[in-house]
């Protein structure tokens, strides 16, 4: 989406990033105590990815911005910046939510031009979180892509996808749908710390479980891996388990990154809640966003067997289509087949 600056010398309570020409409303609410929404308008709602992205789909649909998950890795916090609305507090509870973009998206799907690429949704923050319940924005905008006959992939930590399991099922008959989950640890207390707004570990392997029911094979995101607190051997064992257990058939495992301002918010918590680990995670993020390749070898060479195990294929494709096998599908998989191929050195 793109923004039309406000002027300085008139003073309409619009946030400065936003422009008055696209917010209809701020609103607060009970049910979202703490929070603020920025209803607004949007002027197009399919994104292109750029070329050098690397990514195995052109197109992303978002239909917020921010989210309530408040995961303190999330790679997307900086872009809350553009809002001038800053990546740590802001992006958890001033959520921009574009009220027209179903609308939006059936008029660009219509043009002559659109040949009916994948859609990728939850690339940037997840299009099931917390506020899709109020808001109902995914219904319209699943109808927009099957209606149009475009594939689509969705990648989600919110358990609000079960609503919308039968709709997804009726659009699966007529394009590709490929859904995944995302889950990266079962101990609830660390969930709570390094998540604090997104369903439990034990909600979300029962989404796989429906999501299998209704006919699909979800694939699991286990990423981030978080270094020294997430993958520990038997951590990742019961985790491969419960999501096998739950009908998965394929997992991409992937370590995590910290871009930009994301790494001050991430550091910020981890000095808090983990003062020990401060030295260990400078000396591993020393050179840039990445875990080095050694500490990506290392937890590749600790996974391979456990998903030997526990009979899950390592899905570097993304998320399989309705009905498809492990190997099958549309989704997201450039940031994990990278996150796939890095492995980190052991730098205790």
């Amino acid at each position: 989406m793109r923004w039309i600056e406000q002027t300085l010398d008139v003073d309409d309570g619009a946030l400065p990033g936003l422009g008055r020409a696209g917010l209809v409303r701020t609103v607060a609410t009970p049910e979202f105590e703490g929070v603020t929404f920025h209803e607004v308008l949007c002027k197009s709602a399919l994104t292109q990815v750029p070329e050098g992205a690397r990514l195995p789909f052109r197109w992303t649909v978002n239909p917020m911005r921010g989210c309530l998950h408040q995961c303190r890795y999330c790679f997307a916090r900086p872009t809350h910046e553009y809002l001038d609305l800053d990546a740590g507090k802001d992006f958890d509870t001033q959520i921009v939510v574009k009220m027209n973009v179903a609308a939006v998206l059936r008029r660009e799907l219509a043009r002559r031009s659109w040949h009916g690429e994948p859609v990728a949704l939850g690339t940037n923050t997840d299009p099931y979180q917390r506020a899709e319940g109020r808001y109902r924005l995914m219904p319209g905008i699943i109808r927009a892509l099957a209606g149009s006959g475009t594939p689509f992939s969705i990648l989600t930590k919110g358990t609000l996808l079960r609503r919308d399991l039968p709709l997804l099922a009726a659009a699966s008959e007529r394009v590709d749908v490929s859904v995944a989950v995302s889950l990266a640890m079962l101990d609830p207390s660390v969930q709570k710390a390094i998540e604090p707004g997104t369903p439990s570990p034990a909600a979300r392997l029962e989404l796989i479980r429906a999501a299998c029911q209704a006919g699909f094979t979800p694939h699991v995101m286990v990423a981030p891996v978080i270094p020294y607190i997430t993958d520990g051997q038997r951590e990742l064992d019961v985790l491969f388990a419960a999501v096998a257990a739950a009908g998965a058939r394929s997992v991409t495992v992937m370590p995590m990154h910290l871009r930009g301002s994301t790494r001050g918010w991430f550091m910020e918590w981890l000095a808090r809640e983990h003062p020990k680990l401060v030295g260990r995670y400078r000396r591993l993020y020393g050179h840039g966003a990445y875990v080095p390749v050694e500490y990506k070898i290392w937890l590749r060479e600790r996974v391979t067997p456990l998903l030997d195990k526990h009979g899950l294929v390592s899905g570097g494709s993304g998320a399989p289509e309705r009905g498809a096998g492990p190997d099958g599908g549309t989704a997201r998989s450039a940031e994990r087949s990278r996150a796939d191929r890095e492995p980190e050195p052991m730098l205790f």
